[in-house]
């Protein structure tokens, strides 16, 4: 296509969305001029779907629970007023809580204003908080904020090193919806260990975001921790960051969360017009399904134009992956559905795998994120009426056309620049696309059996650790192979998980397991150290 003909493509398929300050470019991907019209049937559906959703209909049948991430922004549309009073109470609470902190009115134990917040949490009770806090935070906002988002001990102790002299004025944040997380509950055990050894008062640099009556709300009540915020079950984790798993630390970071649910609600009410092309979170779904289903394209490449966008990919993998990764729909047909996603950053990525999408498998499409303002202050000139800024946006141009050279697809998204307000709408911009290309594949957006199934098999590999250790203490001075221990455990089928389980024991002290090393790891054997 000739550049006229794009630019007259780009003018026609170019859906602005003035309240949220984001604009959508669609036109440089390869639908038909038939295909929105074709779609309008089905998009019908799909937006009915999304008006249930808003109105309180049970989203998730397999908890039987409705899905309000969306009341969150705007509370007067919550189906009754106890859920309204609920979400306004929790973010008045939200902002005292953080003016507290931040006077020093509520302080460290050991004296002072706290200065940092230690997030303890995984999933969606991590990734938003730390893009909305890599995207909005600056060297002098009130508090710094750090991240313990795994069940590694060697994590743990880099983020422990890291504030150093500072934790005696570290505020720890513990949000886990159920308390029964285990990755979460580790970290807030490691954490609290460290605490205590330094002869600090865990309990009173602690505040949990929690379910009402969960494992860690009592835990909180029991210990007297700080504060507990409310986690509601309406909310999935990956829809979160606009409830206190997110807001609470981005208030106390420093960030304007009014703007920010501001920013979500402009989108929100963009994005509920019927109109598919004055929509643009449903011209993303449509760009989506179309993709997938005319191209067979199942990857979404997402390469934000700007340092503080360099997470955005990383948030959208949970988003759109766990969201739309089901291998059956609502019928219960295998279906197989989903769309990988991975990114980093412009002009980064020129530099790593443009290569390959340039010149490689063609299976992905790309989204760009353009952001118009540099700087906040003035740029220098590099080159004469050049600034650094000026070869940002023509990587991004460059990278577009040459795609596009290729037949390579892609997706525009533009803001001015990156405020609360605007961070605020393309997180609102991908929860409404997620939900509404759900309701086109005929999938279940809000729940995830996947990995509740990961998490039922890691279970049996610790009761297999346990097992193991067991036996070995009841046959001292026994060595013995995977096999045989594996058959004195009675789990003669699961051999290669008493392999793996043993030689890690074998790497870390303090369990006594001692290995005799073989090439063949059937002949392999394994003792307790006497």
């Amino acid at each position: 296509m000739n550049p006229i003909d794009l630019w007259k493509r780009f003018c026609e398929y170019r859906c602005s969305c003035p309240a949220a300050g984001v604009t959508l470019d669609i036109s440089r991907m390869k639908f038909s001029d038939s295909f929105l019209g074709e779609l309008s049937g089905a998009m019908s559906k799909a937006f009915d779907a999304m008006d249930a959703l808003e109105a309180g209909a049970i989203a998730n049948p397999d908890e039987n629970r409705m899905v309000g991430h969306y009341w969150l922004r705007d509370a007067a549309r919550a189906p009754d007023r106890d859920i309204t009073s609920a979400i306004e109470s929790t973010v008045r609470d939200i902002k005292s809580f953080a003016a507290d902190i931040h006077s020093g009115a509520v302080a460290s134990p050991s004296g002072g204003r706290f200065t940092h917040l230690l997030q303890i949490g995984i999933g969606g009770s991590a990734l938003g908080p730390q893009f909305v806090g890599d995207a909005l935070g600056n060297p002098d906002d009130p508090m710094h904020i750090h991240f313990v988002d795994n069940t590694d001990p060697d994590g743990i102790d880099r983020i422990i090193a890291e504030l150093g002299d500072h934790l005696a004025q570290t505020l720890c944040l513990v949000v886990s919806k159920s308390g029964g997380t285990k990755e979460t509950r580790n970290g807030m055990l490691e954490v609290a260990h460290v605490y205590e050894s330094r002869g600090l008062n865990f309990a009173k640099c602690a505040v949990a975001v929690t379910g009402e009556g969960s494992a860690l709300d009592n835990v909180c009540k029991s210990q007297g921790w700080l504060r507990s915020f409310p986690m509601w079950d309406w909310v999935g984790g990956r829809t979160s960051q606009m409830s206190a798993v997110g807001l609470l630390p981005a208030a106390l970071g420093g960030i304007d969360i009014d703007a920010m649910l501001a920013g979500a609600k402009a989108m929100d009410e963009c994005t509920r017009n019927h109109d598919l092309r004055a929509n643009p979170a449903a011209l993303l779904a449509a760009m989506w399904f179309d993709a997938a289903r005319s191209r067979g394209l199942r990857d979404m490449v997402v390469i934000p134009y700007k340092d503080r966008l360099a997470l955005l990919s990383r948030y959208l993998q949970q988003l759109i992956m766990e969201s739309l990764g089901k291998d059956v729909d609502v019928d219960g047909n295998l279906v197989e559905e989903g769309i990988s996603v991975y990114g980093n950053k412009g002009s980064t990525d020129q530099h790593a795998y443009v290569q390959q999408l340039r010149d490689g498998v063609n299976n992905f499409y790309v989204t760009f994120v353009d952001v118009l303002c540099d700087r906040s202050g003035p740029s220098i000139d590099v080159d004469e009426s050049v600034k650094t800024g000026d070869y940002l946006a023509g990587f991004l141009l460059g990278t577009r056309e040459a795609l596009t050279e290729k037949d390579r697809e892609s997706i525009t998204i533009q803001i001015d620049e990156v405020t609360p307000h605007r961070v605020g709408a393309i997180i609102a911009l991908y929860e409404r696309a997620v939900g509404l290309y759900a309701s086109l594949v005929n999938i279940n957006a809000y729940h995830q059996p996947g990995v509740e199934a990961g998490k039922r098999a890691a279970t049996e590999v610790l009761n297999v650790q346990t097992a193991l250790l067991t036996y070995l203490r009841d046959h001292p001075g026994q060595s013995l192979t995977v096999a045989e221990l594996a058959e004195g455990i009675q789990k003669p089928d699961r051999v290669e998980w008493v392999s793996h389980v043993l030689n890690r024991l074998a790497h870390n002290g303090g369990r006594g397991v001692k290995v005799e090393v073989d090439s063949n790891p059937a002949n392999v054997r394994y003792s307790l150290k006497g």
